[in-house]
């Protein structure tokens, strides 16, 4: 018996037109639609006059689900798979029941549309060609903070996430204490009536939404902080250039923080090096 074929189908994500022909034409005539929520989807199929059946498939049945699926699609049903918005398996149902389909050997037919974060992303205005998108962040405090610490070291210039307007305060103050005030780009209902780009900063949006209650579902473009390329390590120059009156002893009245800063810019040196090395001076001087 021939297989049949999963069709992982992108629907819009507000606007009902960004939906493709092919889109249309698929959902028309497999023999089962998988749909996020049943009464959502319903009102895309009455639309564009689809009447295929339609079964729910969510996050809280999806893994009981998958076993049965796979077992019609073995027999030879061709079943679509759609979210509630945009590409299904991008911080929706999905993923499950694709692995199955590869264990199986069972034919994935990806149908591209709309997708959140790669429309925000195109409007920021910030440099494509390098970005990570990590979608939400967790909820629990050590989770939460174990993610922020991963941003941070992501060798990415952009990152990219997703949030629900209830914590979207509590989410930017978070990024604002993880990078400093660095550049953000906030989109909301992306295609929709309301459809808002935000170009600031970090602390401008703290001190915005801090005062303003956000409405609607928001992707979050980070800007991270350029870390500056130093010609030269504390290995490869003078350091008695450091300690002498002209670097140091001139400088006794400023913290050590504050000469670390000052010799970085005048011996292109990161300041984090000549920290460590002047706080070794300083406790050995002690």
């Amino acid at each position: 018996m021939k297989k049949g074929n999963l069709y992982v189908i992108a629907t819009p994500i507000g606007n009902l037109d960004d939906i493709s022909f092919r889109a249309i034409n698929t959902l028309k005539t497999v023999d089962l639609i998988l749909a996020e929520d049943t009464r959502h989807s319903k009102i895309l199929l009455n639309h564009f006059s689809i009447t295929t059946p339609m079964q729910s498939y969510h996050k809280f049945n999806e893994k009981e689900k998958s076993e049965n699926i796979i077992e019609k699609i073995l027999e030879g049903y061709n079943i679509a798979l759609i979210s509630d918005a945009g590409t299904p398996g991008i911080c929706d149902p999905g993923n499950i029941l694709i692995r199955y389909c590869i264990n199986n050997d069972v034919n994935i037919v990806p149908i591209p549309g709309s997708c959140a974060f790669l429309q925000s992303l195109i409007c920021s205005g910030f440099d494509t060609s390098n970005f990570s998108f990590f979608g939400f962040l967790p909820v629990s405090n050590r989770e939460r903070k174990q993610s922020l610490n991963m941003l941070s070291s992501c060798t990415s210039s952009i990152i990219i996430l997703y949030e629900a307007p209830h914590k979207l305060l509590n989410t930017l103050q978070d990024l604002y204490k993880q990078f400093g005030n660095c550049n953000i780009c906030i989109s909301k209902e992306i295609t929709k009536l309301h459809e808002n780009h935000f170009r600031t900063t970090l602390s401008n949006a703290v001190e915005y939404y801090s005062n303003t209650t956000p409405k609607g579902e928001f992707v979050l473009i980070i800007q991270k902080p350029q870390v500056p390329e130093y010609k030269h390590s504390i290995d490869n120059i003078d350091t008695q250039k450091i300690i002498s009156d002209k670097y140091l002893l001139q400088r006794n009245d400023l913290s050590l923080k504050e000469i670390s800063k000052s010799l970085s810019q005048e011996l292109n040196i990161s300041k984090n090096e000549i920290y460590d090395f002047l706080l070794t001076i300083k406790n050995t001087m002690d």
